[in-house]
């Protein structure tokens, strides 16, 4: 899925990575290290948002450097501070801006996130970052890293009235699904912390991303919030996930981690094995 072959990433003067080599084919990717170590800038390449100086990287069987814009319509991200990432005035419509200009995509990729959204229900549980620049970041690329956030061209969903009854269905299920159908009205600045990264979630999801990129996802929620919001992300709904987060907690839930140290990939593999040498070096 994601392959880094001695790969430089530079931000002003800073080399943000470092010779950085991996290759990780698991469906979902904990990204752990200390504050400045490279885990945002990794995330910010994997999606797209920031280039390689120079090596090799490829995601999803896709070269960023050729293939930008097919990367981005595939993948989603969602970062720490969901304020940043609403650009629409109510919750519906700025869930529905992640599909403008989007051909609606049916079949099996539907009934997978019906699936897992069936699981989350009957869990008992479903009821930081470094690098520079990121309310930038998070407000032109709310969803996939790009100004066009759909991935599309703009104008209506489908550019028909049967496109736009499609795209009302879909938001209506996709707000249902992340439990904010009874907001769907609510000015989405007016939401609750929690709530609002829910949004963020939505408005990713909602593209059927094949990979969604999370930087920090939990880091401002509460524990019941954080433990939902991990929920959604860790599903199995047709989609991989790369999280980078401080949680140790979570990214063991994760099937493999990575530590970066000074922009190099220190480790990769089982998380509980990377996770614990990890909180071993940070003893005093």
């Amino acid at each position: 899925m994601i392959v880094l072959d001695d790969v430089v990433v530079r931000l002003g003067d800073v080399e943000a990575l470092r010779g950085a080599t991996l290759a990780v084919d698991a469906r979902t990717v904990a990204v752990i290290g200390e504050n400045g170590s490279g885990k945002s800038t990794f995330a910010r390449l994997v999606a797209g948002l920031t280039t390689a100086a120079s090596g090799t990287v490829r995601v999803l069987g896709l070269d960023p450097e050729h293939e930008i814009h097919e990367l981005r319509r595939r993948v989603a991200m969602v970062f720490s501070n969901p304020d940043a990432q609403i650009v629409m005035p109510t919750v519906a419509e700025d869930v529905a801006f992640s599909i403008r200009g989007q051909r609606p995509r049916r079949g099996a990729r539907r009934r997978s996130c019906e699936q897992a959204d069936a699981r989350l229900r009957t869990s008992r549980f479903g009821s930081g970052a470094d690098g520079a620049g990121d309310g930038a970041e998070e407000a032109g690329g709310k969803a996939g890293g790009t100004g066009d956030r759909a991935g599309g061209t703009g104008g209506k969903a489908g550019g028909t009235d049967d496109g736009a009854e499609e795209a009302a269905d879909r938001v209506a299920q996709t707000l249902e699904r992340f439990g904010l159908a009874a907001l769907a009205e609510r000015p989405a600045h007016d939401l609750s912390g929690g709530q609002k990264q829910l949004l963020a979630l939505a408005g990713a999801f909602i593209r059927h991303p094949d990979l969604v990129v999370a930087d920090e996802p939990t880091a401002y929620l509460d524990a019941r919030n954080a433990r939902l919001v991990a929920d959604h992300l860790l599903a199995d709904a047709g989609h991989r996930l790369v999280l980078a987060t401080h949680d140790l907690a979570l990214a063991r839930r994760c099937e493999a981690a990575v530590l970066f140290r000074e922009g190099r990939v220190q480790e990769l593999g089982e998380p509980a094995t990377i996770i614990a040498r990890y909180e071993a070096s940070l003893q005093c």
